[in-house]
């Protein structure tokens, strides 16, 4: 055999072996990408069965953070918010074991709670601004502030930064529900709303916008 003759043969081999290389190179990519789409899917099923209040009490900062690591294989009972049907529905997804739910975290809430600010009270500090994790709370520097009862997720985040103590956790549905006009009302004069039972104390009313 002449070296031109294992030359060729030598480079055939080499182009052999990378082609096989590229192929399962190729393979291994498509495995990973799946792998990922499949974990990224979880995720999204484990988060929507979360109750979203972004309160931090599970350990993780957020429920998309937690959610990641139930699939990770953290423990599925660590969210008070979302007591234990929370629990049972993670683990019927999941196909796991329930656990009761961890009550040193917190406690369930028996009704839907929002923050309240006295607003004759606030000083305008910013610091709930600041902790609330959904963008619910208005307001500016040395201004009022006020709470955006439809997107708080009653995470109680707010209460601890307030150096005045002005804000209150009420429940949602006063705010919420709004009341059913009787027929023929007349709108140029609408109606006061009192505040909740919880605020009387403090003789607030909530205002009621002009139309």
């Amino acid at each position: 055999m002449s070296p031109f003759e294992t030359l060729n043969e030598f480079v055939l081999i080499i182009l052999s072996f990378g082609s096989i290389a590229a192929l399962f190179g190729a393979l291994l990519a498509v495995i990973a990408q799946r792998s990922t789409s499949d974990s990224d899917d979880i995720i999204t099923q484990i988060n929507l069965l979360l109750p979203q209040t972004q309160c931090g009490q599970c350990g993780h900062p957020g429920c998309k953070p937690y959610a990641t690591a139930i699939s990770q294989g953290e423990a599925i009972n660590r969210c008070p918010p979302g007591g234990q049907a929370t629990v049972e529905a993670l683990a019927k997804l999941l196909n796991t074991e329930s656990l009761p739910l961890d009550t040193s975290l917190g406690t369930t809430p028996k009704t839907p709670m929002v923050a309240y600010i006295r607003e004759d009270e606030c000083i305008g500090c910013t610091k709930c601004i600041d902790a609330c994790p959904v963008d619910a709370i208005l307001g500016a520097s040395k201004f009022m502030h006020t709470v955006i009862t439809e997107e708080c997720t009653g995470c109680d985040l707010c209460l601890p930064p307030c150096p005045v103590d002005c804000i209150d956790m009420v429940p949602a549905a006063p705010f919420t529900e709004q009341p059913k006009l009787a027929e023929n009302t007349d709108l140029t004069e609408p109606p006061e709303l009192t505040a909740p039972p919880e605020l009387t104390k403090h003789n607030n009313k909530i205002p009621v916008c002009t139309l």
